[in-house]
């Protein structure tokens, strides 16, 4: 079986692309900070017969995640995919965004990201595999109130492109799947405040099947980013 590591996988877009890709007969390596979320999905994914490992990492503590990911990989399975999912908005004025809170979505949104490939793209280089960081069209649009989250988008954008330039040596592919709004748990978190219509967003199974797409590209070609957006537009 081949084995994919997904962050943020308790809830939202990383739950459904870990029951996606258990279904679709890969082993799992998760990451998130809700234990009790993460153990409700592997009692669900129960009886699929995937070898499923989890760490409990808090992505915004930079010094918590080197041993948290030398933890999950000591279970013996070496990722062929890793998908960076997680991640975190904040929606205000820009020039009136706390300093603390700036720099908390930059180490969610992208220094966490650097810190998790810097860790797992290593154990990855001997057989090759893709880094699939998932993304926002806002990394290539102005949204009022979004400012700070379409600064790390578009940082993300281009950290992957530099990335796949360095490790193209090695067999390792890097990819952005650009997202619209999707109907995640995003939209009911503290820092988001928002009255779009929810049900005309994504849905976050069809993310998780765009994933998997993504993951099933032979390793003789790449598709370097797949935006993905409702048939409505942009929100």
């Amino acid at each position: 079986m081949a084995t994919v590591l997904i962050t943020g996988a308790s809830r939202g877009i990383g739950r459904a692309t870990a029951i996606a890709f258990a279904k679709a007969g890969w082993d799992l390596l998760l990451i998130a900070r809700d234990e009790e979320g993460l153990k409700s999905l592997i009692d669900e994914l129960s009886e699929v017969g995937s070898s499923i490992h989890y760490s409990l990492i808090d992505l915004s503590k930079p010094e918590k995640i080197s041993s948290g990911i030398d933890e999950l990989l000591s279970k013996g399975l070496v990722p062929s995919v890793l998908i960076n999912n997680a991640g975190v908005a904040w929606t205000g004025d820009l020039l009136e965004m706390p300093l603390e809170s700036w720099q908390w979505i930059f180490q969610m949104n992208l220094t966490s990201i650097f810190q998790i490939c810097s860790k797992v793209i290593p154990c990855m280089r001997a057989n090759g595999g893709l880094v699939i960081n998932v993304s926002s069209h806002a990394s290539r649009n102005a949204f009022p109130q979004w400012g700070a989250y379409c600064v790390t988008k578009a940082a993300l954008a281009s950290f992957t492109k530099c990335l796949a330039e360095e490790e193209r040596k090695y067999s390792i592919r890097a990819c952005t799947l650009t997202l619209g709004s999707v109907n995640s748990t995003i939209w009911d978190t503290e820092t988001v405040q928002s009255s779009f219509n929810r049900d005309e967003m994504l849905q976050v199974e069809q993310v998780a099947n765009e994933l998997i797409h993504l993951a099933h590209q032979p390793s003789t070609q790449i598709i370097e980013d797949l935006t993905l957006m409702p048939s409505i537009g942009a929100f």
